[in-house]
């Protein structure tokens, strides 16, 4: 891809408690210790008339934003008019959807408040971010099953390329509320993940500028039929060897994270890279013979990129 190379400078999470630091989402067997309170930080000001998502997503945001030395107290210090906001999110706002539909059963149309009506939009996360900092570059939410998450990382670095963002909020984000874990259970698909996980991505070029060390680089994406084919197209020619980020480790652990999941595999590659001699990390979600994979290729350091 050209244009300027994509690079990760910050990171936040809103996990189980279980995850003190971003570093343990490479150790599977964390002990449980929470670093905060996580529900006290999910209310009070600013969170107030906002779905679960929205929150879970604003406090990750805000830690992945700080990480990247982005915010002074609340206030965004970057440049607003050229920050992109990604979500992925597949059923971030299922319980505002259902609220909804549960109202006009029984009241009809008349029933509905204006004003929660926002809320029903698949948009709504990605739009309470940019709301809360005042990002007024593209806001796009990615909602195609579970692959978003690497789809997200991949609409935010062509965003940098194409030179219509310098920076990128990234955020993805499942709540477990009541209707997501109705909706599970039917579909059997295992408990639910709650959190939320962020990245901050920005061109090479603009962190050097102001200064700040890239935790990696965005380096290779694919999308394909077969798996093997998507990591194939990935990595491309780069020789490195690769520790894998396969999806099955991180659902194993956090429960089913639908659109979540690339983004927290991302997460967690970008605090291993230069760690223990690890030079690239392959996010992949898919199976060999499924019928949607991704890969993403993240590394320590590219040609052109400090």
């Amino acid at each position: 891809m050209s244009g300027p190379a994509a690079v990760i400078t910050g990171v936040g999470l809103t996990l189980p408690d279980s995850v003190g630091d971003v570093t343990d989402l490479f150790d599977v067997s964390a002990s449980e210790r929470g670093l905060f309170d996580r529900e006290a930080g999910l209310r009070g000001r600013g969170m107030r008339h906002k779905d679960r998502a929205s929150r879970l997503a604003l406090r990750a945001a805000r830690s992945a934003l700080g990480d990247a030395g982005l915010l002074d107290a609340e206030t965004f210090t970057g440049p607003a008019e050229r920050t992109a906001v990604v979500v992925s999110s597949n059923l971030g706002n299922l319980d505002s959807v259902c609220s909804f539909v549960d109202i006009i059963a029984r009241e009809t149309v008349t029933g509905l408040s204006p004003l929660g009506l926002p809320h029903t939009s698949s948009n709504a996360v990605a739009g309470w971010v940019a709301i809360q900092y005042g990002l007024r570059g593209p806001n796009v939410t990615v909602c195609n099953g579970s692959t978003g998450g690497l789809d997200a990382l991949f609409w935010a670095r062509t965003l940098v390329a194409a030179r219509r963002s310098d920076v990128a909020v990234v955020v993805g984000t499942e709540p477990d509320t009541e209707p997501v874990a109705r909706l599970l259970r039917q579909q059997d698909s295992g408990p639910a993940f709650d959190g939320a996980v962020a990245v901050v991505v920005e061109s090479a070029e603009h962190a050097r500028h102001r200064g700040v060390r890239a935790r990696g680089v965005l380096a290779g994406y694919a999308r394909a039929r077969d798996l093997s084919a998507a990591i194939t197209a990935a990595r491309g020619l780069d020789p490195r060897p690769v520790q894998l980020l396969d999806a099955e480790t991180f659902t194993t652990r956090f429960g089913y994270c639908c659109g979540a999941l690339g983004v927290l595999q991302c997460a967690a590659g970008a605090t291993r890279l230069g760690r223990d001699d690890i030079d690239a990390v392959l996010a992949t979600i898919g199976t060999a013979a499924g019928a949607e994979a991704a890969a993403a290729l993240l590394l320590a350091r590219a040609e052109g990129v400090a």
